[in-house]
């Protein structure tokens, strides 16, 4: 099932980069992505409550919150960056380099996280990485 999940997520990246390309002409970029947090924080939580996983907030640990405050943290920075990018530079161009962070979460996930690192990590690594490459040399 998680395997759905993820080509969900990658088929919505990939909507978010176009409706976001269209969505910040002529919008600063950090009010683009306020906007967009804002409707992301509505679906989130109406969600939340709808399945009524709201019971378990209660018992989210420190250590958890943390880490849950660091990531949103991240992402936050990552929008703002990636809109930014999206605003002064085709999508085509912005997105490759946006997705260099499968890579890089590879390399952390075997560098923090101990997650096991093959010659088939290593060699899809490099692809990932040189087509990144192809994708973006100018012109």
């Amino acid at each position: 099932m998680w395997k759905w999940f993820a080509l969900g997520s990658a088929f919505f990246a990939a909507l978010t980069a176009i409706l976001g390309k269209i969505g910040v002409q002529g919008v600063p970029s950090n009010l683009h992505t306020a906007i967009r947090t804002v409707v992301i924080l509505v679906l989130a939580w109406g969600l939340v409550f709808a399945r009524g996983e709201n019971a378990a907030l209660p018992h989210i640990s420190r250590f958890t919150w943390t880490f849950l405050i660091l990531s949103g943290i991240a992402t936050g920075l990552s929008w703002l960056c990636y809109f930014r990018a999206l605003q002064e530079a085709e999508a085509k161009y912005v997105t490759p380099l946006d997705k260099l962070s499968l890579p890089l979460t590879i390399v952390l996930a075997a560098l923090i996280l101990k997650e096991e690192w093959t010659l088939n990590t290593t060699i899809g690594v490099a692809l990932v990485t040189i087509g990144t490459y192809i994708l973006t040399i100018p012109k």
